[in-house]
């Protein structure tokens, strides 16, 4: 049979709440969604429905294909977060109802997480191929195709929280990272397919996943938000009282033990008290911004969070990033900030180093990775206007030349991905889900 069209219907499971201050989970799926809502039918070859978590049911429409669905949890971690300092609000729950009766009518389920929308999906996707297997599956009830993608560190943030909820003579956060370890390799390995952001990753999910069902998944740059501005100091000023009279050091992240922000804070108190200028420009909220105030006072502007279309003038307005976090599996703002000619510091060994080209030409890698290290490493930066410029535009040629648009890779990394496991009836009938 010829198929009329390929346009398979894709639920992305982001069971993480969608607001101002969300993580670079969130973002991430925004700026596919943003993306995909830019294409035309022909190119985009889907319908898309990005499932996230919100106080009621809701449906915001990006397109006629593209939309995200706010489902509220049935037993969210909104609590411990208050209590451990989080942010990222997930669903503990074992099964989803309302997302079960939505799931049915997409062909392709694509999960990001590992809690309730993603063990729901799971368990859904099983009694389909059991039932298919045993010939039960009338008309096109056929088993979807399931997808993971592995977009955060979720082990070691879970032990940091932990540790911070219990304390350190309770529940260790190695067993922690455990067991949430093994709940995530678990759902991966109920997956067609598996995507990962490097290389490297493949091997941490080698144990629960083959190595041919595993893909990359690359984040893209937004090349025209994210570029130099040369007013962008002066609206810094005027915006936030950020001084122009000395060097500033951007973090951009939530603030908190996770990101190490108090290990880069320690550096330029430092490096203050030697006599070098420096003002810290924080783009997030966190636990620890009462510390951060503590350690720098006057010389901390705390922006809060800060919406997409504005960071690109943050980004813009400072002279230097400085990224001191190991949690992440990528690091989006780091390719922000070398689309936006900074130059930029980054932990040895930490997987944000993939940005880089030439490690020492287009962004520092810090070798001895606590305070008086970073601020070794600050120093040079801060003291000469000229390797700023020079390690600058060396991160902008950069992310001309390597760093994708969002656009490029959800073309070249997600679609081919989606195609490939949804089942052949999504190709006849041109998909079944629509919210």
């Amino acid at each position: 049979m010829t198929a009329r069209y390929a346009r398979p219907s894709v639920a992305v499971l982001v069971e993480l709440v969608r607001g101002p201050d969300a993580g670079g989970h969130v973002k991430c799926w925004e700026r596919f969604a943003e993306a995909a809502a830019g294409m035309a039918p022909p190119d985009l070859r889907a319908d898309l429905t990005l499932y996230v978590l919100g106080p009621r049911e809701r449906v915001e429409r990006l397109s006629p294909a593209v939309r995200f669905v706010s489902l509220p949890p049935v037993l969210s971690t909104a609590p411990l977060m208050r209590v451990s300092g989080g942010a990222d609000v997930s669903d503990l729950t074992p099964f989803h109802p309302r997302l079960a009766r939505l799931l049915p009518g997409h062909d392709v389920w694509h999960l990001t997480h590992v809690f309730g929308f993603a063990a729901t999906a799971v368990r859904l996707a099983q009694a389909r191929r059991r039932s298919h297997r045993l010939g039960r599956t009338p008309g096109r009830a056929a088993p979807p195709g399931l997808v993971g993608s592995v977009h955060t560190d979720v082990p070691a943030l879970a032990a940091a929280y932990l540790h911070a909820l219990t304390g350190p003579y309770r529940l260790p956060g190695t067993v922690a990272a455990g067991l949430v370890r093994h709940r995530r390799d678990r759902l991966l390995h109920a997956c067609d397919r598996v995507l990962v952001a490097t290389p490297e990753q493949r091997g941490e999910i080698a144990a629960a996943v083959p190595g041919h069902r595993v893909g990359l998944l690359d984040r893209g740059v937004d090349h025209e938000r994210f570029r130099p501005d040369p007013e962008a100091r002066r609206a810094l000023a005027e915006r936030y009282g950020v001084p122009e009279d000395r060097p500033a050091v951007l973090f951009s992240g939530r603030v908190d033990a996770s990101k190490r922000v108090l290990v880069l804070a320690d550096a330029l108190r430092r490096l203050r008290a030697d006599g070098t200028p420096a003002h810290l420009v924080v783009a997030g909220t966190g636990p620890d911004e009462a510390v951060l105030r503590d350690l720098l006072g006057p010389d901390v502007s705390l922006l809060g969070p800060v919406a997409q279309r504005e960071l690109a003038r943050v980004y813009g307005g400072c002279d230097v990033f400085a990224f001191p976090s190991r949690s992440e599996t990528v690091g989006n703002a780091v390719g922000e900030a070398m689309a936006s000619h900074l130059p930029v510091l980054l932990p040895a060994g930490a997987r944000t180093t993939r940005w880089l080209a030439r490690p020492g030409e287009d962004g520092l890698v810090v070798a001895a990775d606590d305070a008086p290290g970073w601020a070794e490493a600050l120093r040079p930066l801060l003291e000469r206007p000229e390797l700023r410029a020079a390690l600058g535009e060396a991160a902008g040629a950069t992310a001309r030349g390597r760093h994708r648009s969002w656009r490029r890779v959800l073309a070249e990394d997600l679609l081919p991905v989606w195609h490939a496991v949804a089942p052949h009836d999504a190709y006849e009938a041109g998909g079944t889900g629509r919210c």
